[in-house]
């Protein structure tokens, strides 16, 4: 049986980043994404519902998502589903299930808050995940029409 865990999301954070370190000093940063879901029901109302998910990244990504993000501001993650259980200090099972984030792309612009509002695409801010720079910083032109297969 095959298996794939990846989760692509996009939303605002709903608290300020998180910044600590592990004991091998492993730099974590710790948020939290809400994302909304609108519709029309079948009752022709419009509906709408938010989602919470708790996120971790880490490494040289953690300080720099810690050094640029703030409540309210929108992001682009891509990672995989993680399920941690833990004792409690009451004894009583606990367990959790987060997005352990491998690269993420920041929305809006640097000066707004991020959030919602008026319709249309935005572009991603100049700061990004040290991953998804190209190798020496350089910019690469996009494709031209006679690089694609058909």
């Amino acid at each position: 049986m095959a298996n794939y865990n990846r989760v692509i999301l996009a939303g605002n954070l709903t608290r300020q980043p998180q910044l600590s370190y592990t004991p091998s000093n492993t730099p974590v940063c710790e948020f939290g994404l809400a994302i909304n879901r609108r519709w029309r029901g079948q009752d022709g109302q419009n509906r709408e519902e938010t989602c919470f998910v708790d996120c971790n990244v880490y490494g040289r990504q953690a300080e720099t998502f810690n050094q640029y993000m703030e409540k309210g501001r929108s992001v682009l993650i891509e990672g995989y589903l993680r399920f941690r259980t833990w004792e409690a200090q009451d004894g009583s099972k606990r367990s959790k299930l987060s997005v352990t984030v491998d690269r993420f792309q920041f929305l809006g612009d640097r000066g707004s808050s991020g959030g919602g509002g008026g319709g249309g695409a935005r572009r991603p801010a100049p700061a990004q995940a040290a991953s998804d720079a190209p190798p020496g910083g350089e910019e690469q032109p996009p494709p031209s029409d006679d690089d694609i297969p058909f």
